[in-house]
């Protein structure tokens, strides 16, 4: 079978609403399954007024907003008629499921009726939200839930092999692939590092920014990262905090870092040179499956310090280029902040390091593997053109 064989029904939370590291990711995918001839039709929550254009060909799905603040989101009302005929007529051979929300279920059990191959990319460790919102209890319901649906798939992709291991401690015995990610090269990269945006800013050229990027919501680790800044400035560590993002939590994030710069929303090149002005790069997050802003701050430069979680091992070499923490050690990553906050060789050096081995994730590369494991699924289950 070649790639032109194959018909992609592609199935998003969120393709292109809001902004995110997954939902970016998507879109580069299907742009690459476009350029190697494959045919893709896209199904998702839609939005009057997306965050961004849709590459490929968008069906909007129904949709209702998730409740507790987080309304920016939207969950999929499962398959509707309308829907279901249109996958009819589209007619795919293949169904990848991105998120285990009810279309995915539902698509799963639209291509097990239809005897569809069938493969589940997972984006975001959905089953850590709960410890943020006081339901810590629900949390091992949620990896049965989660061990269910992909075990429905014929293949589940995942972002490294952190994410494999841990899938295979959940109980899931679908064949597991690793599907990394890249990075713009050209938009992230040390020269892009500009002290006259920083000055605009108020941030001196001496001073060192410790920089937070990404959604503000809770489930950033945005209350570890308001402890750490605490206790460095309890301990007379100098810095400044330069926050990139925006969201829901950023009142209440700005009440926690008093004096921080927000520097709102950036995209584009403005993302990479806010980036690259960064001094050291903080990731508390235990919610990411890959971690796409800690390549982002390798590629331009930047030492990281994150937690010790799916999001970073495998991606970051403690030690070389930055610093893996346990995820609720607050002293441990205050520690860390501050020797490349006092130590401007290993700044340097560490930089440098992930610089060199960000240039290793390129997307064109790491999209192929997706659509090998697409032609591997539909060989292993005998699928013909």
């Amino acid at each position: 079978m070649l790639p032109t064989d194959l018909r992609v029904a592609l199935f998003s939370g969120n393709y292109n609403y809001v902004r995110d590291g997954a939902n970016q990711a998507l879109n580069l995918l299907v742009g690459h399954l476009l350029s190697r001839g494959v045919t893709v039709r896209v199904y998702s929550p839609t939005s009057k007024r997306p965050a961004f254009p849709p590459t490929g060909d968008l069906v909007g799905v129904p949709s209702l907003p998730l409740p507790a603040g987080r309304g920016e989101y939207k969950m999929a009302r499962g398959l509707p008629a309308a829907v279901r005929r249109d996958l009819d007529t589209f007619a795919p051979n293949i169904v990848h499921v991105s998120a285990p929300d009810f279309l995915g279920h539902r698509a799963l059990t639209y291509a097990r009726d239809k005897g569809l191959a069938s493969v589940a990319s997972l984006h975001t460790r959905f089953e850590t939200y709960f410890r943020y919102y006081h339901m810590g209890f629900f949390e091992p319901v949620m990896v049965k839930i989660l061990t269910r649906f992909y075990d429905r798939a014929d293949a589940v992709l995942v972002p490294g092999k952190g994410m494999a291991d841990i899938v295979r401690e959940w109980g899931v015995t679908t064949p597991v692939g690793i599907w990394s990610r890249g990075v713009n090269h050209e938009r992230f990269t040390p020269a892009r590092r500009d002290l006259d945006w920083r000055r605009g800013l108020g941030i001196g050229d001496d001073e060192v920014a410790v920089g937070f990027l990404g959604r503000l919501v809770k489930e950033k680790g945005l209350d570890v990262f308001a402890n750490v800044v605490r206790t460095l400035r309890d301990r007379g560590v100098p810095h400044r905090v330069l926050v990139i993002g925006e969201g829901p939590a950023r009142d209440w994030f700005a009440e926690q870092v008093p004096g921080a710069v927000f520097a709102g929303f950036q995209s584009g090149d403005a993302l990479g040179r806010a980036v690259a002005s960064m001094d050291v790069f903080f990731n508390p997050s235990v919610t990411e499956t890959f971690g796409n802003v800690t390549l982002e701050a390798m590629a331009a430069g930047v030492p990281v310090v994150a937690a010790r979680a799916s999001g970073a091992i495998g991606l970051i070499d403690d030690g070389v280029t930055g610093f893996l923490v346990p995820p609720t050690e607050i002293g441990g990553y205050a520690d860390a902040i501050a020797r490349i906050v006092t130590e401007p060789g290993l700044r340097t050096s560490m930089g440098q390091a992930g610089h060199a081995k960000a240039a290793g994730y390129r997307w064109d590369t790491i999209n192929e593997s997706v659509l090998d494991a697409y032609l591997e699924v539909m060989t292993r289950r005998g699928c013909r053109p």
